[in-house]
C-alpha cells in the first residue's frame, strides 16, 4: 500500500494543479472538490489561526481584533525530508518565501488587494504551500471566524456571507470539518459545532478541537467535552493549549511552544491520562492519518470522476479540433479536410440533409411561372399594336397571303420578355446558392476555429457561384433566343389562316391599303401569335429550370472549391500557416482543455500507480 505521505503529497499536488488551471468549480463536481480536504471552522477569536500556526510550526498568519482571515487560505503543508522550510504562493509562484513574516505580510497584502483595507470578506481563496520537515502532508482551509453581530464597516449581511461562505466548504461530502471550539465557553453555543452538526447530522466527518484548556476558570476542566460526554463526535476530541499573549509577544518559537503545551498535558491533574491524544503534533498525525483513510476509500469514485472528465475533455477537443501540424503538409492536409467538411455540410443543404435546397425549387415552382403571368403581352398583342406592327411590317408592299414578317415582328418583340424572368430565375438561385454557402460555413464545425481559412473559403466558393451564374445566364437567354430564331413551322401550317372579307368586293390584294381587313382579321393574328407564345412559354417553363440547375447547381456540388484546391496546393508554408490563423479565444481554450486533460490523465495514472502499491 501507499505510504501516507506519498498518498496525502500526490493529492497535494493535484490540488495545486487544479488550482493553478482554476479547475475548482463549474457545474458538476471538480477534480479539487473530489479530493478530501480539511476546512477549519471556528468563531472570531476561538484560537483558530493559532491551532493553524500550531499544526505548521510557525507564525506566519495575521493578527489582529475582529475579523482578521476575510478570505478562505488554502493551505497545504508538504514534508520533506531536510532542508529549510520555505512557503510559496500560487498567485506568486516563482517566489519562494523563507521569512515567515513575509508570508504573513503576503498574506495581509493578498487580501488587501481583493477586499480593500476594510474589513469585506470575499469567496476567492489565498493558496500558499509550506514545505517543511516539521510538517506532515495536509490540506488544510483556514475560513472566516464566524460572527453574531455586524461591526463597523461591515455590512448587514456580513454575518449570513460569512456563514454561506462556510457552507459552501464544509457541505461538501469530502471535506473533513475541523470545528474549533473554545473550551472556556459552553459547548451547546459553540457556532462550529452547530454548523457542523447542520451539514454533518452522524459526525463522521467533523473534528472538535477544544482551544484555551489552560485559561479555563480554576476548579473547572473540559473531561466532558474532550472525553466525548458533552457532545459525542465519531471522532476523539483533542485539547489545544494555544501560546498565550505573552509568548506571542516574545516571539517564543513554536516548536518550543509544542514542548511547552505537551508538557502542561503530562503535568496536568485533570488531562494526563489523555495527555498522548492533546496537542496540536498529535491532531496534525490524527487528521493527516485520517486523511489518508479518506482518500484510499475515495479512490475508486475519485477515478470514476477522473474518466468521465477526460472523456468530456476529449469530446469537447474533438469538437472544437485538436492541435494541427507545423509542417506544410500536415496544413494542407488540414486545409482539404476542412474544405471536405465544409462541402459536406453544403451538399447536404442542397440535397434535402438540410434546409435550404427547397428555395431553388421554390424559384421554378413559383417565381418563373409568376413572372411568366405578368408579362405585357397583353398590351403587345392588343388590336392597335398588332395592326402597327403588321401595317410596319409591309412596308410600300403589302403581304400578299399572309403577313409573315408581321407575324415575326410580334413573336420576336413578345419572346423578348422572357428574358428578363429567366435572368431573374438565375440571380435568385444565385443568391440562394451564395445562402447556402454562407450557412454552410457556420455550420461546419471544424471551420469555426479558423476564421481566415472561412473567409477565404467563402471568397472562394463565392467566385465559383459568380463564374456559374455568368455561364447559365448565356445559357438561358440563348434558349430564348433560339425559340426566336428558328419558329415552329408546324404549328403554324395547321393555322389555315384565310382573311375575312367584307360584303364589299374584296380590294386587289396587291394594294397598298391594309384597311381592307377587318379588325377580326387582326385579332385572330393577335390570337395566333399569342398562341405561339404559350407554346414557347410552356417550353422554356421546362427547359430555363433545367438549364439553371446545369449550370449552377449541379456545377456547384461537383466543382465549387476547384480552383481553390488548386491555388491552395502551390501555396508556401507560411502562406498555409496563415489561413489556419486561429481564433486567439480558441486557441486559449483549446489550451485550457488540454492542460486539464494533460492533468486529469497525469493524476489517474499518479493515483494508479501510488494507490495500490
Amino acid at each position: 500500500m501507499a505510504t501516507m505521505e506519498s498518498l496525502i503529497g500526490l493529492v497535494n499536488k493535484i490540488q495545486r494543479a487544479c488550482t493553478a488551471l482554476g479547475d475548482h468549480g463549474g457545474e458538476g463536481m471538480s477534480l479539487w472538490e473530489a479530493l478530501p480536504s480539511v476546512a477549519v471552522v471556528g468563531g472570531q477569536s476561538s484560537g483558530k489561526s493559532s491551532v493553524l500556526e500550531s499544526v505548521v510550526g510557525r507564525d506566519f498568519l495575521p493578527r489582529g481584533s475582529g475579523i482578521v482571515t476575510r478570505r478562505p487560505l488554502v493551505l497545504q503543508l508538504h514534508k520533506i525530508a531536510g532542508g529549510a522550510e520555505y512557503a510559496e504562493f500560487l498567485h506568486a509562484p516563482k517566489k519562494r518565501f523563507s521569512d515567515f513574516a513575509s508570508v504573513r505580510k503576503e498574506i495581509a497584502d493578498e487580501t488587501d488587494r481583493i477586499t480593500g483595507k476594510t474589513k469585506q470578506i470575499s469567496n476567492v481563496p489565498i493558496h500558499l504551500s509550506i514545505y517543511s520537515p516539521n510538517v506532515v502532508n495536509l490540506t488544510l482551509i483556514d475560513l472566516p471566524g464566524l460572527t453574531k453581530v455586524a461591526v463597523e464597516g461591515q455590512p448587514d449581511s456580513i454575518v449570513q456571507d460569512i456563514e454561506n461562505m462556510v457552507r459552501s466548504y464544509i457541505e461538501n461530502p469530502n471535506c473533513i470539518i475541523l470545528a474549533i471550539s473554545p473550551a472556556n465557553q459552553d459547548i451547546a453555543t459553540s457556532d462550529a459545532i452547530k454548523l457542523a452538526r447542520e451539514v454533518d447530522p452522524t459526525g463522521e466527518r467533523t473534528f472538535g478541537v477544544a482551544t484555551k484548556l489552560d485559561l479555563m476558570d480554576k476548579g473547572t476542566n473540559a473531561l466532558d467535552v474532550l472525553e466525548g460526554r458533552a457532545y459525542r463526535l465519531q471522532h476523539p476530541w483533542v485539547g489545544i493549549v494555544n501560546r498565550s499573549q505573552a509568548d506571542i509577544n516574545k516571539n517564543v518559537d513554536m516548536i518550543a511552544a509544542r514542548r511547552k503545551e505537551q508538557e502542561y498535558f503530562e503535568s496536568s491533574p485533570e488531562y494526563g491520562h489523555l495527555a498522548h491524544k492533546m496537542g496540536a503534533e498529535y491532531l496534525a498525525k490524527l487528521l493527516s492519518k485520517h486523511l489518508e483513510s479518506v482518500i484510499r476509500q475515495r479512490i475508486p469514485s475519485i477515478i470514476a470522476l477522473i474518466n468521465k472528465t477526460i472523456d468530456e475533455l476529449n469530446a469537447e477537443l474533438d469538437r472544437i479540433g485538436r492541435p494541427i501540424g507545423v509542417d506544410g503538409g500536415a496544413q494542407l492536409y488540414t486545409i482539404l479536410e476542412m474544405c471536405r467538411a465544409f462541402d459536406r455540410v453544403f451538399k447536404e443543404h442542397l440535397d434535402g440533409g438540410r434546409p435550404g435546397g427547397d428555395r431553388i425549387y421554390g424559384v421554378f415552382d413559383n417565381q418563373l411561372p409568376a413572372a411568366f403571368k405578368k408579362l405585357p403581352l397583353d398590351r403587345h398583342l392588343s388590336l392597335n399594336n398588332v395592326k402597327k406592327v403588321i401595317s410596319e411590317a409591309d412596308g410600300y408592299q403589302p403581304h400578299l397571303i399572309a403577313p409573315e414578317q408581321g407575324y415575326r415582328r410580334l413573336i420576336d418583340g413578345s419572346l423578348g420578355y422572357f428574358k428578363g424572368p429567366a435572368e431573374a430565375s438565375v440571380d435568385a438561385v444565385h443568391f440562394i446558392l451564395k445562402e447556402l454557402v454562407r450557412k454552410s460555413i457556420s455550420e461546419t464545425q471544424e471551420l469555426k476555429r479558423f476564421p481566415s481559412l472561412q473567409s477565404d473559403i467563402a471568397a472562394a466558393a463565392n467566385d465559383s457561384l459568380e463564374r456559374f451564374r455568368d455561364e447559365s445566364r448565356k445559357t438561358v437567354l440563348r434558349l430564348v433566343e433560339m425559340e426566336s430564331t428558328y419558329l415552329t413551322v408546324e404549328f403554324f401550317r395547321k393555322l389555315h389562316l384565310e382573311p375575312e372579307k367584307n360584303s364589299n368586293p374584296p380590294p386587289n390584294p396587291s394594294g397598298p391599303n391594309l384597311d381592307r381587313y377587318t379588325e377580326n382579321y387582326f385579332r385572330r393574328i393577335g390570337s395566333n401569335v399569342t398562341a405561339y407564345v404559350n407554346m414557347v412559354c410552356d417550353t422554356l417553363r421546362i427547359s430555363i429550370p433545367k438549364a439553371v440547375v446545369f449550370c449552377q447547381v449541379l456545377q456547384a456540388k461537383r466543382a465549387l472549391l476547384n480552383q481553390f484546391y488548386a491555388h491552395v496546393g502551390r501555396r508556401e508554408k507560411e502562406q498555409l500557416g496563415k489561413m489556419l490563423d486561429e481564433d486567439p479565444s480558441l486557441m486559449e481554450k483549446r489550451e485550457q482543455i488540454a492542460k486539464r486533460l494533460a492533468l486529469y490523465k497525469s493524476a489517474r495514472d499518479e493515483i494508479d500507480s501510488v494507490a495500490w502499491k
